[in-house]
């Protein structure tokens, strides 16, 4: 077995010291952006027992009127792409075009999509437990020109 030189005991010193200052600054200061040296804030809190959960989704209505879940199958984009992004969609519509265009682009003989929304779907809870009552809430629409 080898020894570690001394330029070597500093390098992983130092790595590990860097190491630990990152992750008590992330878990001070940080956000789940930061991770693995921030907080990863998803799995360490809950919502109110009596809060409803919210469960997003995006869905498009074609050119015949019919509604379609545009989800991972249907687009190839993650729900968690579009919800990490649900910020950038509200300012701005018409980037839902790209989902349109993915759509279009994995069921090229489908009728064309004229409108895409993001939809959130307020669970019932009460007491912690799902009352089976939702509500739903367009938070973004995008409506292709006519």
């Amino acid at each position: 077995m080898e020894n570690l030189t001394t330029r070597g005991r500093v390098t992983r010193l130092g790595a590990t010291v860097l190491s630990l200052v990152l992750l008590v600054v992330g878990t001070f200061w940080g956000s789940d952006d930061d991770f693995p040296f921030g907080p990863f804030r998803m799995y360490s809190t809950s919502n109110p027992p009596n809060a409803p959960a919210p469960d997003t989704r995006v869905e498009g209505v074609n050119s015949s009127g019919t509604v379609i879940d545009l989800d991972q199958n249907a687009t190839g984009i993650r729900r968690a792409e579009i919800e990490g992004q649900q910020g950038r969609y509200a300012a701005d519509p018409t980037l839902l075009t790209e989902v349109a265009d993915a759509y279009a682009e994995r069921h090229p003989d489908a009728p064309e999509l004229v409108e895409v929304r993001i939809v959130i779907r307020w669970h019932g809870i009460r007491a912690g437990r799902p009352t089976g009552q939702h509500t739903d809430q367009t938070v973004v629409r995008w409506q292709a020109p006519r």
